[in-house]
């Protein structure tokens, strides 16, 4: 009977210990801090500056004017504007490591590829393939090197494609189809 029940608690055991070592493998994986450091956009609209890390939330802010979700910093944005960041639900309830906010900032590195949008009072879309082209033209406020395509864009908006020095005398074609993927042009 002894024996009996000691290889029973040694079943247990080794069940209890597996069932523990499944779970925290579970939980590491649930846990793994995702980074949606690929893309970037910023929108000027009423007085506003809206920042976005994903494409989803930013094309319902076009759609509709508003995000479900935001953090709004008054006075935080470029010329004193109101800086409002658009969130993903699985951001709303985060008080730091939002990629839209520390790529702004400038805290977190952009991926590589890099895919950023600024969309202008003016109607224009500048696009940029480099977080550090898009940061400049922010602060100057105009792109100095720069291929523009008139009437290519969403509701025949006009394109700007910001380039650097290092590619600023060839035709950005790879940043081109990637804008137009985007909108399935």
């Amino acid at each position: 009977m002894k024996k009996q029940f000691a290889g029973m608690m040694t079943v247990a055991a080794l069940l209890s210990l597996y069932g523990c070592q499944s779970t925290s493998v579970k939980d590491n994986v649930a846990t793994a801090p995702e980074i949606n450091n690929q893309d970037l956009y910023e929108v000027s609209h009423e007085g506003r500056y809206y920042v976005f890390d994903d494409f989803k939330v930013y094309q319902e802010f076009l759609t509709v004017g508003e995000t479900s979700y935001r953090k709004v910093l008054i006075g935080g944005g470029p010329n004193g504007q109101t800086l409002v960041y658009g969130l993903r639900g699985v951001d709303k309830k985060k008080l730091s490591g939002v990629a839209a906010e520390e790529m702004f900032k400038g805290s977190l590195q952009a991926a590589d590829p890099f895919y950023g949008e600024i969309r202008a009072e003016d109607g224009r879309l500048y696009v940029f393939d480099s977080l550090e082209d898009m940061k400049a033209m922010r602060m100057i406020g105009e792109a100095p090197y720069r291929y523009t395509d008139i009437g290519t864009g969403p509701d025949k908006q006009t394109v700007v494609y910001v380039l650097n020095k290092q590619n600023k005398k060839y035709k950005p074609e790879a940043l081109m189809m990637k804008f137009k993927q985007h909108y399935n042009l």
